[in-house]
């Protein structure tokens, strides 16, 4: 692959975004479905490029970008983050990271749990199918790219393109069932701050945010005349994905039957850079919104690289267990939105489970794009409350995605299932037993709210 293939292939998908915003900004059922740019992108990629009719020249690398660019996205989290006072933080916090990772383990249980008890006995797929559930509807796009990459080293190529179906399947079950949830929810009182799609702001719905209401995307941290700020922030970033890279490769001479995922690395070692600049005193010059804009680049790149590489012909072959892996995805996902979520929030709590239905199935800004219909003035605590859970989920996010690979494709499929739900379980058990969760007759009272 030379210099001029990724030339082209970024100004191709480019030109894909930026009619992907056109389409967003002037379709009205586009925008009633929230449906971002990056996907009409990466569907128009997919339709029209080599996995398609084959008219844009897209290079064979395509598949590959996701794997560095969620390396990017995992190696951001820690970069420029402010530092928390958890004893403070966590009673705030409690019950958006306790249903953050009851979300975790279940999706990511459930998917081989059905494999391993159903569609394994019935369809002739390999162990790990049941990993592409959780790595597209809870991880998404690079996470897709990350499983797939593991499952790769080991032998079955195939799980990359099944991840990134599993992905784009999500983001479309995560808004329409999301509007259908919210639609019969409303019915029933429910909502805490409901507002119709008519009433929705113009800014939300087309994407482009009017003159009044713009806001800086970062601050400069860093004089031009020493070095671009965008560029300081971007090099800090691609140290931490440089060397993530060579320690994998390491690793992997190292440990040859050992595939450890480029972005669990990456977060390690972006921990450690946040570690060395707080020691250095030079965190201060790292500013967190442009780490963001650079971490969301990142992602709207990866669902449209995602979505384009799909290789159709992998997936017509496992089309018919797909069907039933994602039938029961779509189920599982709901049982979790409508038992755990009423009984983990004492308050808005349909507002913060429709915002965790977004995000497992879809994607984080799924997730937002849901909660914004239910509270478009920003009147729960939701995302604010989301962002300080998120860092203590990573972790286990990151084990997960480590190891889950590696146990299933050696026979022990059942031993990660019951960890997983073992786990979900003592934390519901600890919930309970330290008086976080609702009350029952409460949560019956509000489902009889008409």
């Amino acid at each position: 692959m030379s210099v001029f293939d990724l030339t082209v292939d970024i100004g191709l998908i480019s030109v894909l975004l930026l009619i992907g915003v056109l389409f967003r900004a002037k379709f009205r059922f586009i925008q009633r479905f929230f449906i971002p740019a990056s996907m009409i992108a990466g569907f128009i990629g997919l339709a029209l490029g080599p996995n398609g009719v084959g008219w844009l020249p897209l290079s064979e690398a395509i598949a590959d970008y996701p794997t560095i660019l969620i390396a990017v996205i995992f190696g951001a989290i820690p970069i420029g983050a402010a530092q928390i006072d958890w004893k403070k933080a966590f009673h705030q916090v409690r019950n958006m990271w306790l249903y953050s990772m009851l979300l975790t383990v279940f999706m990511w249980g459930g998917g081989v749990m059905i494999t391993l008890l159903v569609i394994i006995n019935i369809w002739e797929v390999p162990a790990g199918f049941g990993l592409v559930l959780g790595a597209g509807f809870l991880g998404g796009h690079g996470t897709a790219a990350a499983i797939g990459e593991a499952f790769a080293n080991m032998g079955w190529e195939e799980a990359t393109s099944l991840g990134y179906t599993s992905a784009t399947i999500g983001l479309l079950c995560a808004i329409v069932g999301g509007l259908m949830i919210v639609k019969r929810q409303a019915k029933k009182n429910q909502t805490s701050f409901i507002s119709d799609f008519k009433d929705l702001p113009e800014d939300l719905r087309t994407g482009l945010v009017k003159e009044e209401n713009r806001e800086c995307a970062g601050t400069e941290t860093i004089s031009p005349n020493s070095v671009d700020p965008l560029f300081f922030h971007i090099a800090i970033i691609g140290v931490v994905v440089v060397i993530s890279y060579y320690l994998q490769e390491g690793l992997q001479s190292l440990f040859p039957q050992v595939s450890v995922p480029l972005l669990s690395i990456a977060f390690i070692i972006g921990l450690l850079m946040q570690m060395l600049l707080r020691r250095l005193k030079a965190h201060n010059y790292v500013d967190k919104p442009t780490i963001s804009r650079i971490s969301g680049t990142a992602t709207d790149l990866t669902v449209v690289f995602g979505i384009a590489s799909i290789n159709i012909a992998v997936v017509t072959s496992y089309i018919i267990p797909l069907v039933a892996l994602f039938a029961f995805g779509v189920i599982w996902a709901y049982l979790i939105f409508h038992f755990i979520s009423p009984r983990t929030f004492h308050q808005n709590w349909f507002e913060n489970g429709i915002f965790g239905w977004g995000w497992s199935t879809g994607t984080v800004a799924m997730g937002i794009a849901l909660l914004k219909v239910v509270d478009p003035k920003n009147q729960a605590t939701t995302l604010d409350d989301y962002g300080l859970a998120y860092v203590g989920m990573v972790p286990i996010e990151v084990l997960i995605i480590t190891f889950g690979p590696l146990l299933l494709m050696n026979g022990f499929g059942f031993l990660y299932v019951l960890i997983l739900f073992g786990s979900g379980a003592i934390l519901i058990f600890i919930a309970a037993k330290s008086g976080w969760l609702v009350n029952e007759k409460y949560v019956k009272e509000r489902r009889k709210i008409q």
